[in-house]
């Protein structure tokens, strides 16, 4: 049951999605990719100094392609936010896991050494029924390079997604997993916080002005991120593919219960349907998994 570890990540992404809500009104976007990674990079220092864990990899390749597409997702997210409803763009992007279902099938076909779940994989559609009744997202004709670049901020999300399970079967540990993607998610940031600052008064700098709060609520996005990081690499690393995907749903249950409490956001029938799907679909992916992985006597 070791996909699991998807829900807890989903619940801490939640908590990292409202820092990031609460954030965006006084910081950049650059400066939240590059606080979030430079903390994970610090916290994950900390972590192997303590246990006396070594930050040498093998694998240098896997991590930088790792890093490279999980940042570029990343930013594409973001780009699509002010060119789409937000209930569009978190619906787009959390097309991932069907994403990954067609890869698995693709590559298994292709190679003909993998038989393909069509349950694992059934579960994963409904799912998104699920969302799209929870969100229910809509595009109008002048939106469609915001649909377009979060359509692919799912796509490349889910290569990014197999590299972590590629890694974790490598024998990579979850925290120099997360190292490396924290590190080229803040030199990312990094790099276009000066650009962006160059660009927009002639002056090189990293930060602006920050307030006490400002600072707490970009640490608390780093802490929560790189929590949320280890529980979803070791999801992938140790879970089944399929399931630990299809969990990955349950981060948008987690984000409208947040709507809720915090910005009195309001959920309709077919929202409150949709969130039901979502968590029976889960729950249906994870016993159809463990019902298929026990041995049977013979």
């Amino acid at each position: 049951m070791q996909s699991l570890w998807m829900l807890f990540a989903s619940f801490m992404f939640s908590l990292m999605g409202v820092c990031v809500k609460l954030a965006s009104a006084t910081s950049s976007t650059s400066e939240i990719v590059m606080c979030r990674g430079a903390t994970g990079m610090l916290m994950m220092f900390a972590l192997a100094s303590l246990r006396g864990l070594s930050l040498r990899t093998n694998f240098p390749w896997h991590h930088a392609w790792r890093g490279f597409v999980g940042v570029t997702a990343l930013w594409l997210w973001f780009f699509s936010f002010p060119r789409l409803p937000l209930a569009t763009a978190m619906t787009l992007n959390y097309m991932a896991p069907i994403w990954i279902a067609a890869i698995v099938f693709a590559l298994g076909w292709w190679h003909k050494q993998r038989r393909f779940e069509w349950g694992l994989a059934a579960a994963i559609l409904t799912s998104f029924v699920g969302v799209a009744l929870l969100l229910k997202p809509t595009i109008h004709a002048e939106q469609w390079l915001g649909g377009l670049v979060a359509l692919t901020s799912g796509i490349v999300s889910a290569f990014a997604y197999l590299q972590v399970r590629k890694l974790g079967q490598l024998g990579e540990p979850e925290y120099r997993v997360v190292f490396y993607f924290s590190a080229a998610g803040a030199i990312g940031g990094m790099l276009s916080g000066l650009i962006d600052s160059y660009l927009d008064t002639g002056q090189i700098r990293l930060l602006h002005s920050l307030s006490s709060y400002d600072m707490l609520l970009l640490i608390a996005i780093g802490v929560t991120a790189t929590i949320a990081q280890i529980a979803m690499t070791r999801a992938y690393r140790l879970g089944a593919m399929l399931v630990t995907a299809n969990l990955q749903y349950s981060g948008i249950v987690f984000s409208s219960v947040w709507g809720i409490l915090i910005w009195g956001d309001r959920i309709d029938l077919y929202g409150w349907l949709g969130i039901a799907i979502i968590l029976a679909s889960g729950v249906v992916a994870t016993f159809y998994n463990a019902r298929s992985s026990t041995p049977r006597k013979i």
